[in-house]
């Protein structure tokens, strides 16, 4: 989330300001409850199958959400938070401008944050290395403009990442 807004800001700052759009960053993968735990803490790659079970989970997201009108845009991004600049993302295999920008500027914070994260399945990346890697697909996976802006707050990224991870935890 935090990410989110601070890339948000950068991009669009009337975008960032819409409150509803934080509650889209915030439930992103709430679809995920639909998961079964097998998959979502795998050690291993997942097989075809497993893949397509997380493939589901931003549908599943909106199911969940579509009916409360107050979240507005917010419901794009949990739908399009996986979709990719060339069009080879899902659900619906969107491209380009197709995609909401708040689903677009969501998909390099949340690929920073995971590249950034340890996760059953690897030990997070260096902090530069994950840069490297949104700046390097940009026009591939990432729309172009909001890697730019990615870019030009990654100097004040360093800050935010180790207030973050290192946060007591809440439970």
């Amino acid at each position: 989330h935090d990410y989110a807004v601070a890339l948000a800001e950068a991009v669009d700052p009337e975008l960032a300001a819409d409150q509803r759009l934080r509650y889209g960053f915030l439930l992103h993968d709430v679809g995920k409850v639909g998961v079964p735990e097998a998959v979502l803490n795998k050690a291993g790659p997942l097989d075809e199958d497993e893949w397509e079970v997380m493939r589901a989970h931003p549908l599943i997201g909106v199911q969940m959400v579509a009916g409360i009108k107050s979240l507005g845009h917010a419901v794009e991004v949990i739908r399009c938070h996986h979709e990719r600049w060339d069009g080879k993302g899902y659900p619906a295999g969107l491209a380009g401008e197709a995609i909401p920008l708040g689903a677009r500027i969501f998909a390099v914070a949340d690929a920073f944050d995971a590249m950034t994260s340890d996760r059953p399945y690897r030990r997070a990346l260096p902090f530069a290395r994950a840069c490297h890697e949104i700046v390097e697909g940009a026009g591939s996976q990432f729309d172009p403009r909001v890697v730019e802006a990615f870019a030009a707050i990654a100097g004040d990224l360093p800050d935010l990442h180790a207030s973050l991870h290192t946060s007591p935890s809440l439970g």
